[in-house]
């Protein structure tokens, strides 16, 4: 997922929290603490005062904790029967999450899931202290006792819990994407974004927005993906490469053409080299039978803005690719290296264009049952193939990114594999390129 801020479930089971102790004894304890302290909160006196209001906040943080026990995301099963007595489980059993083969152990209040190592990846509570959503209770409590507080002398530990608050937020919301439950990750991201940025706090964190849109459109809930994408317009928060417009784009295209179209250009007017809003305006284009003219009126716009900006030829390039205009493709990613001789993505970019051309020859041919074509479509994948190695090589000398060194050798290393015994000096680069690859892995 580019730069989402969703956490792998490898990260979510290194988190380090703790919760309160199981139990039905704990859970009427808990919820005789928010029965006292709401009492004292509507008591006139008392509702003056900002200890008042964090204890109410407190206890519906401890209630928010306290079904799971004491146990602690990333802890082994051993460190969870030293912490958590005689908790035995009612029921085991092996389960896919997000690809990943995990133990799923229900206690009856929470299920437990532990990852292929034995660390605990996710909790996930059945049933809680109280139901709704504990934290917003918690968050509206502290704004009361910042009230009260005209003269912040409270202010960090106010701050304080709305951060842990967000927190919360947040780790529940990467458990329950990975469980599938996209309405409700959606939710607590929003919720964590929220927290974020209420006062005196104020910390806003719209990559939770973001996130509250993303798992909402992953689980194709696009009212609610696109009720947040707008918020992150709103807020000037457009995602990793304005990728927030290719979404609204794409949630917009069957019902609202023109307003996918609209989020389309605006987006790529701001993040021209955008992948996802290029391929997207491209397919626009196609699909609607509009004239591509407009895309190249787009980005020389973009040109005149930025004259010196070797890179937008590398879009004008990919854009070319798209339409199968080969010849065009192959001046733009050139006029890269004019504009910029150490930009290395132009010769990138002709490199794959070529690679990727021979590869689609090669498929043809293998389906071709006439000889006649089928040799014909063999030759236009060996001079495609090797068509591609100049400008790899090319790439690959002007590059100082290894990671790009190495990945441009492994295209270089499959394209002279093909010529090594028709001609030594092809042999020689298989070598050389094959190595570099071995090293690398």
């Amino acid at each position: 997922m580019k730069k989402i801020i969703i956490l792998t479930l490898a990260l979510v089971a290194s988190m380090q929290f703790v919760l309160a102790q199981p139990g039905s004894k704990n859970f009427e304890a808990q919820k005789a603490a928010i029965d006292a302290a709401l009492a004292a909160s509507k008591d006139p006196k008392k509702a003056e005062k900002v200890a008042t209001w964090m204890k109410l906040a407190q206890a519906y943080i401890d209630a928010y904790d306290a079904p799971a026990g004491n146990a602690r995301l990333g802890a082994s099963k051993q460190e969870l029967t030293l912490v958590m007595g005689n908790a035995k489980p009612i029921s085991s059993e092996q389960v896919d999450i997000a690809g990943a083969s995990m133990t799923k152990e229900s206690y009856g209040a929470y299920d437990f899931y532990f990852n292929m190592q034995g660390a605990l990846a996710i909790v996930d509570v059945v049933k809680p202290v109280i139901e709704g959503d504990v934290l917003a209770k918690a968050v509206e409590a502290l704004k009361k006792a910042s009230a009260v507080d005209p003269k912040g002398t409270k202010t960090k530990d106010i701050s304080n819990a709305l951060s842990n608050i967000a927190q919360k937020y947040s780790e529940e919301a990467s458990c329950q994407y990975y469980l599938g439950r996209f309405e409700k990750a959606s939710q607590l991201f929003e919720g964590s974004a929220k927290a974020s940025e209420t006062e005196p706090f104020n910390q806003p964190d719209y990559d939770n927005y973001y996130n509250a849109g993303f798992v909402a459109y992953a689980g194709g809930l696009n009212e609610r993906a696109k009720e947040m994408f707008l918020i992150c317009l709103q807020k000037n928060h457009p995602g990793e490469g304005g990728e927030v417009y290719a979404k609204l784009a794409a949630i917009y295209q069957d019902e609202n053409p023109a307003e996918s179209k609209k989020y389309l250009e605006e987006g790529f007017s701001k993040f021209p080299e955008s992948q996802g809003i290029l391929i997207g305006l491209i397919n626009y284009y196609i699909k609607n039978h509009e004239d591509t003219s407009k895309l190249f009126e787009l980005i020389n716009k973009a040109k005149a803005n930025e004259p010196g900006n070797a890179s937008l030829y590398y879009v004008e390039g990919n854009i070319n690719v798209q339409l199968k205009d080969w010849d065009a493709a192959v001046a733009a990613y050139e006029k890269c290296a004019e504009i910029n001789p150490n930009y290395e993505y132009g010769f990138i970019g002709e490199g794959i264009m070529f690679y990727d051309r021979a590869i689609e020859l090669q498929e043809a041919a293998q389906n071709e049952m006439d000889d006649k074509k089928y040799n014909e479509l063999v030759s236009e994948f060996e001079n495609a193939l090797k068509s591609c190695i100049e400008p790899f090589e090319k790439a690959f000398n002007l590059t100082k990114d290894d990671v790009v060194k190495t990945s441009v050798a492994e295209y270089l290393k499959n394209a002279t594999f093909r010529f090594r015994e028709s001609d030594p000096k092809y042999q020689e680069a298989y070598d050389k390129y094959n190595a570099i690859v071995s090293a690398a892995n």
